[in-house]
């Protein structure tokens, strides 16, 4: 065994004031002082440890440098800020360690991964590894630039993926590492035209199955692939090839793992004390306790961690609901209410207020994305008329609707003409991002192609006309890997996706579908300058019911800027079908769902066809079309 000096309190990285601010719930950038730090201290290289545990007798370090002698190496109370903190000589990066806390709660001890630790054994292994985050990002001109590519008004084609299971080593089946993935996957977003990648949370996790749900390390990326500095690199390669990078985020919950946060100094330290407010029913992980200071510098400076260390264009939050509502998941005398005896989690609204406050004032050219599910207002507003300050969220009611209505049988489909056009009631109360995400293709929901009624020929018909009428509504795009070559199965986190699927003409056709709807999503502006603001959608008809048939008009800035989108949602070829459009002339056809290149029947319009001077919808000129079975149209005024 090698050797190593005890611990010593002769030096620290806390400042007084850095322990004022996260006393106070305002130190942001926490990382940079808690946790495990190489340090060269007066020319004496080791390690500066620093943890927070109020409630603890003793704190110790151990790991592989003392044959976790669980008494060795204590730790030094910090005054009175619950902070304990050490100097080791003699570290070295790689070093395995782990706090031990002795409590005065009941005698309690036990081992503790380090909270603020940048990396984690590789599960089911727990330890923490001394590390540094030296890494030299070739990105420069991606950071530069990326304002105006994260622009609410620019394109956001959104791919998500779990790093685990897009692809991978076919010769043993383990995931691909980070930096395997970096190049087949800037390649493969590149081809198909996404304009970012959203990744599910790549936060270390103890259990694979949560898909990183369940996050036990809030500021180290999952070892299961590689190092900090492999995660790195993928984000970088990603940028040089110009696509943005968004990071799922999970501050609602964590899990009851032993070598976690939970329970952690003895004394319920980063959850509520009362499992009405601090335990969740449904995920049984622990709820982070929004009032305590302490709670809130971390969290703040993990959302921080990943857009300042990271280089992230975007942060999604998950399960944004769970954390809003005192009474979410819960039945009558299953929760308190707040002081004012509603069910609103006060402490919360302003732990994401500030969340987002913090995070547009550091970094104004990134975005932030909330996964909310209910009718809360102004969610994606500033928090200066009321908003919860998000730049988007989640369009839940618009992707259970629409899934639900692609599930009927064509023949019922007019009874339920509403479920598509009941969005644009509300449609500009938010910035909206379209989601078809992971969450729809597992348990039993059946994948996106899985869902959609009818043979094979008119399953994948519905699977691109869904995917037409998701471009043609206003709001981002979100669209999970393997929907976008129609992937049979449901998705599974530890297998691949079936890549050889798109041998097959029809799935080869879908995946060309969407590979054209992304770029022209990206370069006609009518589809996304104003994916936000009324003046940029129009109704020409809404009201076709008995036919399952909607047409709207898409603009842009310009009054001549005008894509007509016109959707047939029965299987059958409607002939003769008048569409009013807003001046005459020849009008090219875009896209067609149905082209044999996409797998379709190649019924259409011939590339286009010449408006004439009658008048249909209240316009003075119109379109005589030819609508294909369940499929869509884009035209465009020459």
């Amino acid at each position: 065994m090698r050797t190593t000096s005890p611990a010593r309190r002769d030096f620290s990285l806390l400042t007084e004031n850095d322990l004022y601010l996260f006393n106070e719930g305002s130190h942001y950038r926490i990382y940079d002082k808690l946790g495990a730090h190489l340090v060269d201290a007066a020319g004496e290289t080791g390690a500066c440890f620093a943890i927070w545990a109020p409630a603890a007798h003793d704190v110790y370090v151990m790991g592989d440098f003392n044959g976790w002698n669980k008494y060795s190496h204590p730790l030094h109370p910090r005054g009175n800020s619950g902070i304990w903190e050490a100097f080791v000589p003699g570290l070295r990066k790689g070093t395995l360690y782990k706090f031990h806390i002795n409590s005065h709660h009941h005698g309690y001890e036990v081992d503790k991964a380090d909270p603020v630790g940048v990396l984690h054994e590789k599960p089911p292994r727990t330890a923490s590894v001394l590390w540094d985050l030296d890494y030299p990002w070739g990105d420069s001109e991606w950071m530069l630039r990326r304002q105006r590519i994260n622009s609410q008004a620019a394109p956001q084609a959104i791919y998500e993926v779990h790093i685990g299971s897009w692809m991978r080593a076919p010769e043993r089946n383990e995931p691909l590492t980070y930096r395997d993935l970096a190049s087949r996957l800037a390649d493969y977003v590149n081809r198909m035209q996404f304009t970012h990648v959203e990744f599910l949370p790549v936060m270390e996790h103890p259990f694979y199955g949560s898909w990183g749900y369940q996050t036990s390390g809030y500021f180290a990326p999952t070892s299961r692939y590689g190092a900090p500095q492999d995660f790195m690199y993928l984000v970088d390669h990603l940028h040089r090839h110009g696509i943005g990078v968004i990071l799922d985020w999970v501050p609602s919950h964590f899990p009851s793992d032993a070598h976690g946060l939970a329970y952690f100094d003895g004394t319920h330290l980063f959850e509520h004390a009362d499992s009405r407010q601090g335990f969740h029913p449904d995920w049984k992980t622990h709820i982070f306790n929004y009032g305590r200071n302490e709670v809130r510098s971390f969290l703040m400076s993990s959302a921080m961690f990943w857009l300042d260390k990271y280089h992230a264009d975007g942060l999604r939050v998950d399960a944004v609901a769970s954390m809003l509502y005192l009474d979410y998941s819960r039945r009558h005398g299953e929760w308190i209410p707040n002081r004012y005896g509603g069910r609103e989690n006060i402490e919360a609204i302003d732990f994401l207020r500030r969340f987002n406050l913090e995070a547009y004032k550091e970094h104004p050219d990134i975005q932030t994305y909330a996964e909310e599910s209910t009718a809360w207002p102004m969610v994606s507003k500033p928090t200066y008329v009321g908003g919860l300050g998000f730049g988007f969220k989640w369009d839940m009611g618009w992707m259970h609707d629409t899934l639900q209505y692609f599930s009927y049988d064509p023949i019922h489909r007019m009874y339920h003409h509403n479920q598509l056009t009941f969005r644009m009631l509300y449609s500009f109360t938010e910035n909206f991002v379209l989601p078809l995400s992971h969450d729809e293709v597992v348990y039993g929901k059946r994948s996106l192609l899985g869902k959609m009624p009818g043979d094979d020929w008119q399953k994948f018909a519905n699977l691109r006309l869904l995917f037409g009428y998701m471009y043609a509504q206003p709001g981002k795009k979100l669209l999970f890997m393997g929907g976008e070559f129609g992937q049979w199965r449901e998705w599974a986190h530890d297998a691949s996706l079936d890549w050889n699927l798109v041998e097959r003409p029809l799935h080869r056709g879908v995946q060309n579908w969407v590979e054209m709807l992304n770029r022209t999503y990206r370069t006609e502006s009518a589809l996304h300058a104003l994916d936000n603001d009324a003046a940029g959608f129009e109704w020409v008809d809404c009201c076709d019911a008995a036919a399952s048939v909607l047409a709207l008009l898409r603009k842009a800035h310009s009054s001549h800027d005008v894509v007509l989108i016109v959707a047939n949602f029965t299987p059958v070829l409607r002939t003769g079908y008048r569409v009013g459009v807003p001046w005459g002339g020849y009008w090219r056809e875009l896209l067609n769902s149905d082209a044999r290149e996409y797998g379709g029947s190649g019924m259409g319009n011939m590339g286009g066809v010449q408006a004439e001077a009658v008048a249909q919808h209240g316009r003075p000129y119109s379109v005589n079309l030819t609508l294909p079975p369940l499929a869509i149209l884009f035209l465009k005024a020459a």
